[in-house]
């Protein structure tokens, strides 16, 4: 089956735009707050999942920029990564199981620095033009669930009334868009929609039909 991204990726493409657009708007507003620049990677070493949409995304523009060693350099640095990632998410698992509180173990989450694989000897990013919406927005003021978040590398300060992202709205966008195309695909996964997926596990995935959960036809290609 040749599946059409195209409608999708244009969808998030241009959501991704919007969030490039408020976060120059907030950097040419706030320049002495707004710190981002070359060298400045913190958010380079931010946890974070992907919706199955970007994921996708992401992956299609890794294959087209990358071939031979360098592709497979970033492969087994993603696939190094993504193990630690595993590791540290089935320990968080187990730590709600016994009981221990789920705000104490997102904060110690929160806390741990892994380094994104796309990112360079020069702190540079390797994907710099396609990375995903959570970077291009990170260092200026975001929202989830109510709680406001600032990055400690900028001058902004807490308390403080500034323009702010809700990531909220982002993330129930990029869902409505991952909900589209799998009800475009026809999946059998009944939770596809629902995947979140680390950028490391994005640039090893094979997002073929079966991962998708997409039946073949006999005699379809």
């Amino acid at each position: 089956m040749n599946i059409d991204y195209r409608p999708f990726f244009k969808e998030y493409e241009e959501l991704r735009d919007k969030a490039d657009a408020a976060f120059n708007k907030v950097q040419k507003e706030y320049q002495s707050q707004v710190t981002c620049g070359l060298g400045c990677d913190d958010c380079c070493y931010a946890l974070f999942d992907l919706s199955l949409i970007e994921a996708i995304y992401i992956n299609t523009q890794f294959n087209k920029s990358f071939q031979g060693k360098k592709k497979a350099d970033l492969v087994e640095a993603a696939g190094r990564i993504d193990r630690r990632i595993y590791k540290l998410k089935k320990k968080a698992y187990k730590d709600l199981e016994n009981g221990k509180n789920e705000i104490e173990i997102l904060g110690a989450i929160s806390m741990e620095r892994i380094k994104c694989p796309l990112l360079n000897d020069k702190k540079q990013c390797e994907m710099y033009e396609n990375r995903p919406i959570t970077c291009r927005i990170y260092g200026m003021p975001t929202s989830t669930a109510g709680s406001s978040h600032i990055c400690g590398q900028t001058n902004f300060v807490e308390g403080e009334k500034y323009p702010t992202i809700n990531m909220d709205i982002i993330h129930d966008q990029l869902y409505k868009i991952s909900a589209m195309f799998a009800g475009s695909i026809k999946t059998k996964y009944t939770k596809l929609t629902d995947m979140l997926i680390p950028l490391s596990m994005a640039l090893i995935t094979d997002f073929n039909e079966e991962y998708l959960g997409i039946s073949i036809e006999k005699g379809e290609k």
